[in-house]
């Protein structure tokens, strides 16, 4: 069992950046790929990046690409998601996902959500 607890949404103009943190526990989280995903009432969830269990590959969706980073520290059982430039369009619940294989497959665990407002 994984736990995971998303933090550090909030809102903020356009252009600006925010850092979102998902912290892991129960199970060795290392394990663990680590997806983010974004939803807004009525829309599908899309993911929009994701990292292997050490950190050597990462996937952006095309719309972030080049705006967005993901890290972790294994050591704090923490993955950041580093966002810059941001837009409205960027406007959405951020949640973050666990699963054991990288490149397929669904997700087993999920946090809850912070909220990230970008006004115009």
């Amino acid at each position: 069992q994984v736990h995971l607890i998303e933090s550090g949404g909030g809102l903020v103009q356009a252009g600006d950046s925010l850092r979102l943190s998902c912290v892991a526990s129960g199970s060795v989280s290392s394990q663990y790929a680590i997806g983010w995903f974004r939803q807004a009432l009525g829309k599908p969830r899309e993911e929009v990046a994701r990292i292997n269990q050490d950190g050597t590959k990462t996937y952006y969706a095309d719309a972030v690409k080049g705006r967005f980073t993901i890290s972790r520290d294994n050591g704090k059982a923490t993955v950041t998601l580093q966002m810059d430039n941001l837009k409205p369009g960027d406007t959405d619940t951020y949640v973050c996902a666990a699963r054991m294989i990288f490149e397929v497959g669904s997700w087993s665990y999920w946090g809850q959500g912070t909220q990230v407002t970008v006004s115009s």
